[in-house]
Parts: C-alpha cells; structure tokens; sequence
C-alpha cells in the first residue's frame, strides 16, 4: 500500500494526472487475466492482446 499512496503524491506534485487513467486500464486489464486465467472466457480476454 505503501507504493500506491508514494505513487499518488508522486502524481500529485508533478501534476502528471493523465498517468492515472493509464495504470487504472493496465490494473483492470492485470486483473482481468489473473481472474479469467483457466476459464471458458480465457481465449476472449487474450485476443485483446
């Protein structure tokens, strides 16, 4: 947590907010293959890749 809440104050003093829309995508996207990883859904989520 500790990462998260540096990050946050690093975004915030270098006024560089449209990094946050970015590593929000890649996390949903992150968790979306260690959910789906062994289902009937698998082969969908990878052909975004």
């Amino acid at each position: 947590m500790s990462f998260i809440k540096e990050f946050w104050e690093f975004l915030k003093v270098r006024k560089k907010y449209w990094l946050f829309p970015i590593v929000f995508v890649l996390i949903i996207f992150g968790g979306l293959i260690v959910l789906t990883q062994g289902s009937a859904v698998a082969p969908f989520i990878y052909t975004i890749f």
